[in-house]
């Protein structure tokens, strides 16, 4: 046994170096310069802000709450102006106020005999570097210091509506600041039209500013609060839904063929859950579709495999069958004959399994013959084969004279799909009956199948023209309807189910003359 021990550190077990052998050091990495590092930075950054926008454009999600906050935001303005303008109008009827206040003491009896020097005061605390006092009979004019050179703007709030309140506003933002402003309105003094302030309009500015300011950030905050929780409760209702039914959908589209990838609806009453409900049923159809197109292709696959040796057998067998025919003895005859028309059934059945699974079927080609002896030589094969130990009544109610305009052969095998699962519908009943009826309407050859079974079960009469779904028999393969079906839209018309119930069932065949 070989031991292998590692021995780390420096200690006493620690292996010596050789005293000539050579010591590498490993020299760490520079530092790559400043503006590298920024450039790298720089970069990660763009990155991010891309994948950013990239979520913003392309998520619902992001998308949504956006434009929440744009809306809410823009509810905000609208109300946001004409708040403003309503307060830059108080603003101005509150240096009304305080000029009135002002200049109301010596507007009384002896206010002449107040010095000057309050009346500068208080106008000068009122922010007024003159007030007018327009009486019916004449105007007072006080002054704070000196008689103002000029204004810049008048401002009338007698009759001053929401619009023009707006516009003042905004023109105080604009353009305000640094202009001296006269500003008339009506008067609470008795025996006075009106009054009038010349005033500086920096403070009146300076006060909106910090009002507009206050005024946005709650609006702000209230549009992120809005969009938060809109944007929650959507996503919550809409967004998570319908991002589960896409999750869905992509996992469906994986693999279709597996059951367990069908969306689970839920039980949800609105439009969402509608929505989950007929996926889940358009998904269990394509499931249940790509079911039968594996096993039609199974069926295809085997009796390709088994064609060959099928004929082979049936040749021996017709062989034989042949060489009992040539015995005189009656019942050798009877039964060779069953045994030649068992053995054409079974070369038949195989044939018409083959060709539905085949899609080169040949398109039909037409032409005319009287259809009542086709029908009564459909019947014989339908009828006196399969069913000969049950007594069935079969009426061939055909003109005569009635000709069809279709391809014989592929006509024959419609009707022999339809009239034996009529054999099979009637034999199940004493006194089994079968009518067949045929007649033009307008341009179209009309042959019915009639019955007097039990009729067809409501389960089998969603899924009736279906492969392997329509099959009431334990030993049918759920086949003739879907190739009856087939075979006469090639001639552009159609098979349908006319009526069914306890009184027996009646199909249609419509082929275009």
């Amino acid at each position: 046994m070989v031991t292998l021990r590692v021995i780390r550190g420096d200690g006493e077990n620690a292996p010596e170096r050789e005293p000539g052998a050579r010591q590498r050091e490993i020299a760490p990495l520079p530092a790559p310069p400043p503006e590298r590092q920024r450039e790298t930075i720089a970069a990660k950054l763009r990155a991010r802000a891309h994948g950013a926008w990239a979520l913003i454009a392309h998520s619902l999600s992001a998308r949504l709450l956006l434009l929440t906050i744009f809306y809410v935001l823009l509810t905000e303005v609208l109300i946001l102006l004409p708040t403003l303008g309503r307060y830059h109008r108080s603003l101005l009827e509150s240096h009304i106020a305080s000029a009135e206040i002002a200049i109301l003491p010596f507007t009384e009896a002896g206010g002449a005999q107040l010095s000057e020097g309050l009346r500068q005061e208080l106008l000068a605390r009122a922010g007024a570097a003159a007030v007018m006092l327009m009486r019916p009979d004449q105007s007072e004019l006080f002054l704070a210091h000196e008689e103002p050179g000029h204004f810049d703007r008048t401002i009338d709030l007698r009759e001053q509506g929401l619009v023009p309140q707006i516009a003042d506003a905004i023109d105080c933002f604009v353009a305000g600041g640094n202009r001296t402003l006269r500003v008339i309105a009506a008067t609470r003094i008795i025996h006075a039209k009106a009054i009038e302030t010349i005033t500086d309009e920096r403070p009146i500015r300076a006060d909106l500013v910090s009002y507009a300011d206050r005024v946005v950030l709650v609006a702000l905050v209230i549009s992120l609060a809005t969009g938060l929780l809109v944007f929650l409760s959507l996503y919550a209702v809409l967004v998570r839904p319908m991002g589960r039914l896409t999750r869905a959908m992509i996992r469906f589209r994986e693999d279709p063929e597996d059951s367990s990838r069908i969306v689970q609806a839920s039980e949800r009453r609105d439009e969402i859950g509608q929505a989950e409900r007929e996926l889940a049923s358009m998904q269990r159809d394509i499931s249940d579709s790509l079911h039968q197109r594996a096993r039609l292709a199974a069926l295809g696959g085997a009796v390709a495999k088994i064609q060959h040796d099928l004929r082979n057998i049936l040749a021996s067998a017709q062989l034989a069958s042949d060489r009992l025919a040539r015995i005189d003895d009656p019942v050798v005859q009877r039964l060779a004959m069953r045994i030649v028309t068992s053995l054409d059934h079974a070369v038949t059945l195989a044939t018409r399994t083959m060709r539905f699974g085949r899609a080169d079927e040949h398109p039909p080609k037409r032409e005319r013959f009287p259809l009542a002896p086709l029908i009564d030589e459909v019947a014989d094969a339908a009828i006196a084969g399969d069913t000969a130990e049950a007594t069935i009544l079969f009426a061939n109610r055909v003109d005569p004279t009635l000709e069809a305009r279709a391809d014989r052969e592929q006509l024959f095998r419609l009707l022999l799909n339809l009239i034996r699962n009529a054999a099979e519908a009637a034999k199940a009943r004493d006194g089994g009956q079968i009518e067949v009826n045929a007649a033009r309407e307008n341009a179209t050859l009309s042959i019915r199948i009639r019955d007097n079974g039990s009729g067809i079960p409501e389960v089998v009469r969603a899924k009736l023209f279906q492969p392997f779904a329509a099959s009431t028999r334990s030993a049918g393969t759920g086949l003739g309807l879907a190739i009856a079906r087939d075979l006469a839209r090639a001639h552009q018309g159609d098979v349908v189910l006319e009526s069914t119930g306890d009184s027996g069932t009646c199909f249609r065949i419509d082929l275009p003359v």
